[in-house]
């Protein structure tokens, strides 16, 4: 955590802000402290733990997986997770690079109408997968039984919370007005940082609260399935080429 403070501070002296000496030395040695006790916390995982990482991976990436793999991997380069083995993967500097790309891609394509629902229904064939595949890799070769276990939980947590945020970004579009569909995307935006977070430091109560989130997402999900339907439906006609004869009807 030092290390990354340091080159943090190098950052900001090629912008031209300087702190003393003892200043970065008090900032540093507290963002030490604070390195030092969430790794003190992950190295404590049990099995408990270790199945709420999971279930938050695999939630997570129903509607942000690169926000997932990007964030996992940087807090593990970082030092404040100790990730298991079968995820030290996503730190590797390559896997960063290309997570916070196509990061960077979706942050923009899930804020523009109508471009948010398309991408959705493309990355559904990729969240699915990866979302169980994460979770699966919690526990690595070493426990197949935990991560074939923790693998189909990952796998429906995903599906779960994709077709939730794809059923809810189409009823959304069908207003005028972009804000709403701003904001949704921007809440999205925080939610993989807070699950994981919440899963290492207190996985019983991330355990409770998931449960609850996910049947309000079945709910969701049954409510709002006609503008799921209807999306499927314009971009049917749009693909077929009929839009347009639908329109002069």
């Amino acid at each position: 955590m030092e290390a990354l403070w340091q080159n943090f501070v190098q950052w900001l002296h090629t912008l031209g802000l300087h702190f003393g000496p003892g200043a970065a030395r008090v900032a540093g040695d507290m963002a030490g402290e604070v390195g030092a006790g969430v790794a003190h916390v992950a190295q404590r995982m049990d099995l408990a733990s270790l199945l709420a990482l999971a279930a938050a991976l695999g939630w997570a990436s129903g509607f942000r997986l690169y926000a997932v793999v990007f964030i996992t991997g940087l807090a593990g380069l970082a030092g404040w997770i100790p990730l298991p083995a079968g995820l030290q993967l996503l730190q590797h500097p390559a896997m960063l690079a290309a997570s916070g790309s196509m990061l960077f891609l979706e942050f923009f394509a899930d804020k523009i109408p109508g471009v948010d629902s398309l991408w959705d229904i493309v990355q559904s064939v990729v969240r699915i997968p990866a979302g169980a595949a994460l979770a699966a890799a919690v526990f690595g070769a070493d426990n197949a039984t935990m991560a074939a276990v923790a693998g189909l939980m990952g796998g429906t947590l995903a599906a779960t919370s994709q077709a939730a945020k794809t059923t809810t970004r189409a009823a959304i579009n069908a207003s005028p007005e972009p804000f709403s569909n701003v904001l949704a995307s921007l809440v999205e935006d925080a939610m993989p940082v807070a699950a994981v977070w919440l899963a290492t430091t207190h996985p019983l109560v991330f355990g409770g609260l998931l449960l609850v989130v996910v049947v309000l997402m079945w709910i969701v999900t049954w409510v709002l399935i006609k503008f799921l339907k209807a999306a499927f439906a314009r971009l049917s006609r749009w693909f077929s080429g009929s839009e347009k004869g639908g329109l002069n009807v």
